[in-house]
């Protein structure tokens, strides 16, 4: 068998690498720009959350009328809320829904796309390779 050195291996390792897995850059969701008007929250910056996110605003929007107990409407760019709430509330909810249908659970980065398996749904991460189902909104 021949002897390699570590440094040579390291470096062929990391050549071999996807670009994707080589790039270090921080995944941050932007936090929820909100005003309150009436007995309604409206989120003026969903547009660029979901896109951020990589997800369908629907999907998004399903997601958190069932978190938040409210009728959540996508109008335009913005999200409204048939509800009186917090940022920081919205804040915890998006941040709940990026670790569940977002965030790889293998590798932890934000690469993941909805794609189907043997007729049924999953999370694919295309960093990694990882996949896992799709959990329903419940």
């Amino acid at each position: 068998m021949a002897e390699y050195e570590y440094g040579k291996l390291l470096d062929r390792a990391w050549e071999n690498l996807p670009e994707k897995l080589k790039d270090h850059s921080r995944f941050e969701i932007p936090k929820v720009d909100s005003f309150v008007e009436g007995n309604q929250t409206i989120v003026r910056n969903f547009n660029e959350i979901s896109s951020m996110l990589g997800r369908t605003p629907r999907h998004i929007q399903v997601y958190l009328s069932k978190e938040l107990a409210a009728l959540v409407i996508v109008e335009a760019k913005r999200l409204i809320i048939n509800r009186v709430l917090r940022q920081d509330m919205i804040n915890k909810r998006i941040n709940e829904y990026a670790k569940e249908y977002v965030i790889c659970h293998e590798c932890g980065r934000p690469d993941t796309k909805f794609t189907e398996l043997g007729g049924g749904k999953i999370i694919k991460c295309e960093a990694c390779g990882g996949w896992r189902p799709l959990r329903k909104i419940k």
